[in-house]
């Protein structure tokens, strides 16, 4: 059969054998009128009033986006937003681009995520992680972290954040809280909250809210210093909007979070010998370090000692910012590299995703499609492949015929699991 991976941004078709599984997410259609349905969830809110009749004349208003990692629509929402709230001068909005302890967007990056009107006319900051003068402590949260945010955003008048709801490897969820914790925390604050406890805990994993320590200590972080209005939106496997979620932080989050659930989870009788998923195409496939939240959603699934084939295009490198290739290189092995980073004195940011990926690692073996060259790919410890087909076709040879074998187009926007009692 012919499939079609969601594979940097124009996907990548591969032949796979007639009897694999294709698991994908509920197809949901785009909006029609998506503007229109924009403004309705502005004015019809989840949990608070509407967002205009908040927002007086005179307030400095902060909006928080998320950085390009992610493709939450902003080019469309911050727009929408402003135009929502016209009776506030262009002058008294910032918008600060929530990029945790990830790189500054460039200027050409900040156009393509907001849109050239907007770049030009309204101010824009990138959140700081590494300097405290430009962050508010506020203080502690129930799991020990120290939490400081963004200043600006501390002091507007008004705080509205944007964001992607979709699922997650460790935080069960993206968007709502998140889009505050990490994007715009401090970095000792970002540390503690993808500590090697909070990321290794059992209940820190897709689709799960209740009892994930991240997603709380998300939440209590981003109720310290609470936004007044959320604008979430879910997106399809060609990033259209496919609903809004507006209003209270955590309430109409929720309520998007069970959306996605909904459409997203898809049960599997038993474990399979091979797992072919990619990184849902640009923008998150675009480094190594994204990639492992598509190698996470087939580790579900897959049997343990069995094989993971991801393919990811890598444009952005591993990347070359971040400590996430120097940390590859302070072991030999995913096991040495999880006691490495299981030890209490060890911490460097970035240790969260490499942690993962070990995790992942010394379950069965993983195979890289990408632009990276092979001493990249081999460097982090993956297999590299040059053709899919042919990486399935001897995988096959060894594991016998009656592999049993599946595939993810959209990679981590599905969340595949084995049902209760079967997981090998």
């Amino acid at each position: 059969m012919k499939i079609k991976l969601a594979y940097g941004k124009e996907g990548l078709h591969v032949n796979l054998p007639d009897n694999t599984a294709v698991i994908e997410p509920v197809r949901i259609p785009g909006l029609a009128n998506e503007k229109e349905k924009a403004f309705e969830a502005m004015r019809n809110p989840i949990g608070t009033g509407p967002l205009k009749e908040m927002v007086k004349v005179t307030d400095k208003v902060s909006i928080v986006i998320s950085d390009l990692t992610r493709p939450t629509p902003n080019h469309m929402l911050v727009p929408w937003i402003m135009e929502e709230l016209n009776h506030v001068p262009k002058e008294q909005f910032v918008i600060i681009n929530g990029t945790g302890s990830h790189r500054d967007n460039t200027r050409e990056e900040l156009i393509q995520m907001l849109g050239e009107e907007v770049v030009n006319s309204v101010r824009i900051i990138h959140n700081n992680a590494f300097n405290k003068n430009t962050q508010s402590y506020l203080g502690t949260t129930s799991y020990g972290a120290e939490v400081y945010l963004n200043k600006e955003y501390c002091e507007s008048d008004i705080k509205i954040v944007t964001g992607f709801i979709e699922p997650h490897f460790f935080a069960g969820f993206s968007g709502g809280p998140k889009g505050i914790m990490p994007g715009i925390a401090g970095i000792d604050t970002i540390m503690h909250f993808h500590n090697a406890r909070m990321i290794g805990d059992k209940n820190s994993t897709w689709g799960k809210i209740e009892g994930n320590p991240v997603q709380g200590e998300a939440t209590e972080a981003a109720l310290m210093a609470k936004p007044d209005f959320m604008l979430n939106v879910t997106l399809n496997g060609d990033k259209e909007i496919t609903n809004y979620f507006a209003g209270d932080v955590i309430k109409a989050h929720r309520a998007g979070c069970e959306y996605v659930r909904e459409h997203s989870m898809v049960a599997c009788e038993e474990p399979f010998d091979i797992v072919i998923t990619s990184n849902s195409g640009y923008p998150l496939d675009q480094n190594l370090y994204q990639a492992v939240k598509g190698m996470s959603a087939a580790q579900k699934i897959v049997k343990k000692g069995g094989a993971i084939i991801c393919a990811a295009e890598c444009s952005d490198g591993l990347p070359n910012h971040g400590n996430y290739a120097e940390i590859l290189t302070m072991k030999p092995t995913p096991q040495e590299i999880l006691d490495m980073i299981g030890n209490p004195e060890f911490s460097i940011f970035d240790q969260w995703q490499v942690q993962k990926q070990a995790l992942i690692q010394v379950w069965a073996d993983v195979y890289v499609y990408s632009t990276l060259s092979n001493e990249d790919i081999e460097n982090a410890m993956f297999l590299p492949t040059d053709s899919i087909e042919k990486t399935v076709e001897e995988l096959v040879e060894k594991q016998g015929k009656k592999a049993r074998i599946a595939v993810l187009p959209l990679g981590p926007l599905t969340i595949p699991y084995i049902k209760e009692g079967v997981r090998s």
